[in-house]
């Protein structure tokens, strides 16, 4: 069964000199233009951070120069002489001054971001794609359902001395009394018994 696997690192942002190329490119080109295309730089920054509020902004810029440039559109001659006239230049340059401030500080923001996520080796949440899982951890063993099986330590078999058991003495004749002289006469009788019958077999035998 396979996990989630690793997230994959976030892809580093383009070099400093190449993103402050293209913002003074936009920027140039809304200025050049009186603000007629202040909505290229919020389109960009839509495309770039993937964020619904840019896109709504981008929407909100490309109107106000649509109804600005109508507003122009309306005058009698070649100089703004009316009010919708002076309407539309104030709805033009106001739209031009909004969109440069919010274009420069958001595109610095998002890469800024885009640059700390992949020193950190995470993905920033804020480029629009959703987070990878995370892997999953093993099982803590205080939080298992399942107590682990503890083995008692083995008891120490601490050896029983053995204590020898006392004998009783042998019993000894009381001091002062001789055995009993009965048994010596026996055995004297049986050695002369034996020497007779020796002295009468060798007398015998000559």
């Amino acid at each position: 069964m396979q996990g989630h696997g690793y997230p994959q690192p976030a892809k580093p942002p383009p070099p400093t000199g190449a993103l402050v190329l293209v913002r003074v490119l936009f920027v140039g080109i809304s200025v050049l233009c009186i603000g007629f295309l202040a909505w290229t730089m919020l389109l960009r920054l839509a495309i770039v951070t993937r964020k619904s509020l840019d896109w709504g902004l981008f929407v909100a810029a490309l109107s106000a120069d649509i109804l600005s440039i109508v507003l122009l559109g309306s005058e009698p001659g070649e100089d703004v002489t009316t009010a919708g006239g002076y309407l539309g230049l104030a709805l033009l340059l106001g739209t031009l001054v909004a969109s440069i401030a919010y274009y420069l500080a958001a595109d610095v923001r998002h890469f800024q971001q885009l640059r700390e996520a992949a020193y950190a080796g995470q993905p920033s949440p804020a480029y629009g794609y959703p987070q990878p899982a995370q892997p999953s951890q093993p099982p803590s063993p205080y939080t298992a359902t399942t107590s682990p099986q503890h083995t008692p330590p083995p008891i120490p078999h601490t050896p029983v001395p053995h204590t020898p058991v006392p004998r009783p003495p042998m019993s000894t004749p009381p001091p002062g009394q001789r055995p009993a002289p009965a048994r010596i006469d026996q055995v004297r009788a049986e050695l002369d018994e034996l020497s007779d019958y020796l002295r009468k077999h060798d007398e015998g035998g000559r």
